[in-house]
């Protein structure tokens, strides 16, 4: 994805007052995601604040959502999807599953680099299957 590109994935908020819908926007380079009327952003999934609250950050819940991530074999893409569950609280713990041809490719936890579960996923795939676009863009 380029800086210049945005995509909006929905997903599900949770936390003890209940759950709720979101929609979770990145540009490449930042994530928003707006929740019970408070926008967060920030440069990864695990560091969002509020841009209002003094950027308080976000934590003592959990964000679950799905994703469209191609994986080319041979040059030609084949569809995937990426669910994503990250928990913000005493500790940030994300987990990444990979569908793809059948089978679930699964990052196990991996704190909260998005890149870092990413890479476990993509070094489970088949030889010569590499993943169809960059999902975040490191500074």
């Amino acid at each position: 994805m380029s800086s210049e590109s945005t995509e909006v994935w929905t997903g599900w908020y949770r936390d003890r007052s209940g759950a709720e819908a979101i929609v979770i926007t990145v540009d490449g380079r930042q994530v928003s995601a707006r929740i019970r009327g408070v926008e967060y952003t920030g440069a990864s999934f695990a560091a969002l604040s509020a841009a209002e609250k003094g950027g308080e950050t976000l934590t003592g819940c959990v964000l679950e959502w799905d994703l469209p991530l191609p994986v080319v074999v041979d040059g030609v893409a084949q569809q995937a999807t990426l669910s994503c569950l990250l928990t913000l609280g005493e500790r940030t713990d994300l987990s990444l599953t990979l569908h793809y041809g059948g089978t679930a490719y699964e990052s196990g936890i991996a704190g909260g680099d998005f890149e870092e579960a990413l890479d476990r996923v993509r070094r489970q795939l088949p030889d010569g299957a590499a993943f169809g676009r960059r999902l975040l863009q490191t500074a």
